[in-house]
Parts: C-alpha cells; structure tokens; sequence
C-alpha cells in the first residue's frame, strides 16, 4: 500500500489533502461554536448546516461533469485558491468582532458549493495519477488522511477554542470568539499548504475535450451511464439506502447514548468516536493491503457487512457501558472503512475514465444527500424511544441484507459479465494529451 507514495504527484496529493482535511475539522468545530455563541439557538445551528449540506449536494453533481471536462489538478487549485480567500475573510471578520448571521449563512453557502465541486475532482484525480493494481493502495491512503484528520482535528479545535474562548473585562469572563476566528484562520493556512503542493504536481489532462461546455447534458450521460448498469444502479440504491440508515443514529445517537446511558459522559463520547476512527483505520489499512477481490467477494462482503451492522446497531438500543460500546465501534469501523475502499475503487476500476469524475460525484450524492434527513429523523425517533431508533436501523440493515442477497446484481457486483453491451454506454470523445 505504502509503495504508492514514491509516485511524486501522488505524495504531493496525499499531503496538501491530508493536510486541508485537518483544517477542515477546526472549521467543522469552529463553525457550530460560532453559531451558538452568536444565536445560542440549536435551530438556527441546523439550519446553517443545512445551507451547507444542500449547498454541497446540489454543486456535486456539476462539480463531476466538470471534472470529466478539465483538469481535475486545476479544478482543486481554483477551488482551494477560492476557498482560501473566503475562509481567510471570515477569519478576519470574527477577530475582528464585525462577524453577522447573514455572514455566517452566506459562507455556509458559498464553502458548501465550493466542497460541492472539490470533492468529485478529488476522487477523480486518483485513478489518473496512480496504476491501476494500486487503486486499493492509493484510495485506502486517502481515506486514512481523512480518518486521521477525524481522529486528531476535533480535540485540536475544541482545545484551542476553549483555551481562547474567555477574555477578562472589569473582572468577568464573557465568552470570547478569539479561539473561533483562530481556528477559521488555521483553516485558511491549511489550504495554502494544498495550493503550493497541487501547484508542484504535474498537469493532469482532462478525460474529455472541453471546447463545447455541455454540463447538463454531461450530467444526464452520466446519470445514463449509471442506470443502465444494474449492478451500478443497485450499489448505488443500496448505499444511499445504508447511509440514510445509519448516518442519523451514530451522529446523533451516540452522543445521546454517552450523555444518558454511559456512566463516563462526554469522556466516553470521545472514546466510543475515537474507537469508530480507529477501526475505520484498521479498515483501510487492510483494504489496502490485501489482494483485490473477485466481483463474488465483493458481493458475500456487502451482504455479510450489512448483517454486522445490523447486529451492531442492535446492540446500542440495550448497551450501557464504554467498554461494550467502544469495541462495537471498533468492529463496525473497520467493517465501514475496509468495504469503502473496495467499493470504491471497484467503482473506478469499471468506469471509462472519461466517466469518472460524474460517477464519483453520484456516489457521493448517494452517500450524503440524505444525511440531513437521517439526521433530522433519528433525533425526532430518539425523543419518542431511545431502543426504538437502533432496533429499527437494525431491521433496516437486515432488509438491505436480504435485499442484497435477493439480487444476482449485488451478489456479483464488481464481475466483468456485469458490464453492460456497448451500445448502452453513452459516446465519449477522449481527450488528447
């Protein structure tokens, strides 16, 4: 796995990104903070990460038919040069006391289309940088960065804000935004350290001629391309279906659970989130470094994954204690980290290169755009009854289990006899080099 970084343009994408992914923990935190201190309003709080989240969902798809056009290199560097600036603006305006909620709401907007388009260009420089035997490798690498930066990003944050978040006057201590606006500025300084290591990385060509800009017609080839695979269109329906599933419960019930059931409150909150990361990594690290597996593998993986999860989840309706929680996390982390990648890069490995960038994009609308729906629903069903949420995702992820195992198209995903006739493949004009 590790033999992928003495690709020199990897190496710099790897640590620009790994790097940015740190800064945007300090942003994850420094942004709900900023809000409540402003309003003290949870609502409100919502509602600002709601801009972000449909913000980040409706420029997905754009930002992959873009990324089929250009140079996903200078898609990045664009965005980073822009985000840069904005977050930089925003770092000043909280130091500098003039900080408004419209400000707050105009940069949830404008940063959450901006990621909209970043991301899909991410996921499609990678198969254009490294061979393909090393898809594993390379994708497992990425995610671990992002994991990493998950793992050690928050506590970073949250202590520096903290530290910052008092000032003395005529002998009180009324809340400080100091450490809110650092921490939009460490943020700041992250992107500059991606803009100089994609600056250093070599062109990489667009997979399609960009003379005639088309994007709606781009997005509606690759939303063909997609349907008419069945083995696509079922993996992608399922994913969504999983993480709609499951996404509300661990974000929202988990710090509930630590907060009423589990004797170690906020601590055991840190350590059950932190057992999740570490069994992602675990994951990923095995992803990487075992032998590609058969379409048949894949699928008895996603069927038996799904039956963990299960379980899992089933477990936390009647758990009480971290030291049963924590390893749960663990279990299902290294579950949820090792199935990412391998699906992933099956992905890759079957889409046209030409495709990439909108195939990417779709799998990460399926991954998220329902996410503020999970979310708003588990808090809802854990205010009526706390075993009631996690027994009902339980029997959600046993359906999707039977489900996949009642589909020759998820049993099999990932087969090249899976593969449609070519004259269900929309018509694809290679760039030149």
């Amino acid at each position: 796995m590790l033999s992928v970084l003495k690709k020199r343009d990897y190496r710099l994408l790897w640590i620009g990104q790994t790097v940015s992914l740190v800064g945007d923990q300090f942003h994850l935190i420094a942004l709900p903070w900023l809000v409540l201190q402003l309003t003290g309003d949870p609502v409100t709080l919502g509602l600002v990460l709601g801009v972000a989240g449909l913000s980040r969902g409706a420029f997905m798809l754009p930002g992959g038919a873009f990324a089929d056009r250009h140079s996903p290199r200078t898609i990045m560097l664009g965005v980073n040069v822009f985000r840069l600036l904005w977050t930089g603006a925003l770092a000043w305006s909280v130091l500098g006391g003039w900080i408004e909620m419209w400000m707050v709401y105009l940069s949830a907007l404008v940063l959450g289309g901006a990621t909209g388009l970043f991301e899909p260009a991410s996921s499609a420089a990678v198969p254009r940088i490294v061979d393909g035997d090393e898809l594993e490798g390379g994708n497992a690498l990425v995610q671990m960065g992002d994991w990493f930066a998950s793992f050690i990003g928050p506590a970073a944050a949250g202590t520096l804000i903290g530290l910052l978040g008092t000032q003395t006057i005529a002998g009180e201590q009324p809340a400080s935004l100091t450490g809110v606006g650092l921490a939009f500025a460490f943020d700041t300084a992250t992107f500059a350290v991606s803009i100089l290591t994609l600056g250093l990385m070599a062109m990489l060509p667009a997979a399609l001629h960009a003379e005639k800009s088309r994007p709606i017609q781009d997005i509606a080839e690759g939303m063909r391309f997609m349907w008419g695979r069945s083995a696509f269109r079922w993996m992608l329906l399922i994913v969504a279906a999983a993480n709609f599933l499951m996404t509300g419960p661990l974000l929202v019930g988990i710090p509930v659970l630590a907060q009423e059931r589990l004797p170690e409150g906020a601590s055991a909150l840190g350590i059950v989130l932190s057992a999740y990361a570490l069994g992602n990594l675990g994951g990923l690290v095995a992803a990487g470094s075992l032998k590609n597996p058969s379409g048949r593998s894949i699928g008895r993986l996603v069927v038996g994954l799904f039956a963990l999860f299960g379980v899992g989840m089933s477990l936390f309706a009647f758990v009480e204690r971290t030291w049963i929680a924590a390893p749960v996390m663990v279990v299902m982390g290294v579950g949820n980290g090792f199935l990412g990648v391998t699906l992933i890069t099956t992905l890759q490995r079957r889409t046209p290169p030409a495709m990439l960038g909108r195939v990417m994009s779709l799998l990460m609308l399926a991954m998220y755009a329902l996410v503020p729906a999970s979310q708003a629903l588990s808090g809802f069903v854990i205010n009526l009854d706390f075993e009631a949420l996690y027994l009902g995702v339980a029997a959600g992820m046993f359906t999707l289990c039977a489900i996949s195992l009642s589909r020759p198209e998820i049993r099999r995903f990932g087969d090249v006899g899976m593969e449609p006739a070519e004259s269900l493949l929309p018509e694809i004009t290679p760039a030149t080099a």
